[in-house]
C-alpha cells in the first residue's frame, strides 16, 4: 500500500504502528529558564516560587525505566524538585532555581554518558 488512504479504501481501517528503537540514549535535555507562570499550571507543576529565578528541566530517555534513576540523581545532585517522572515514556521534569535545574540536568546527562554508556544529546536552554 502506498499510503494510509489506500489502507482506508481496502478495508476501512487505518493501522498505526508505533515503534521504539531500543537503545541507551538521552534524546532531549532542555532547561527552560524563567518560564511563564502559566506553563507551570498547564504542566500540572507546583507554581510556588520566584519566577524570575525559576526553571523547568526536561529530559527524555530510553530505555524509559531510566527515568527512575535519573529522578534519583537529579534530586540528590541539587536542590531541584521532581515535577514529573514517567517510567513508561522515559520523561523526567525537574523544577527549581536555574542553577539547581542546570546542575540536576547536568548530573543526569553526565551519569548517563559516563556510567551507563548512553549516547547523550547536548543540554539546550531557553
Amino acid at each position: 500500500m502506498d499510503s494510509i488512504y489506500d489502507a482506508l479504501k481496502n478495508d476501512g481501517k487505518a493501522r498505526i504502528i508505533q515503534e521504539i528503537v531500543p537503545g541507551k540514549q538521552i534524546t532531549l535535555a532542555h532547561i527552560i529558564a524563567n518560564p511563564d507562570p502559566v506553563l507551570y499550571t498547564k504542566l500540572g507543576l507546583d507554581p510556588a516560587g520566584d519566577y524570575k529565578t525559576s526553571a523547568i528541566g526536561i529530559v527524555t530517555m530510553t530505555p524509559a525505566e531510566t527515568a527512575i534513576i535519573a529522578g534519583d540523581i537529579a534530586t540528590k545532585s541539587s536542590g531541584a524538585e521532581l515535577g514529573f517522572v514517567d517510567r513508561f515514556s522515559g520523561t523526567l521534569i525537574v523544577t527549581g532555581s536555574v542553577s539547581q535545574v542546570t546542575e540536576a540536568v547536568k548530573a543526569v546527562t553526565d551519569y548517563a554518558a559516563n556510567v551507563l554508556n548512553f549516547t547523550v544529546c547536548p543540554i539546550t536552554k531557553t
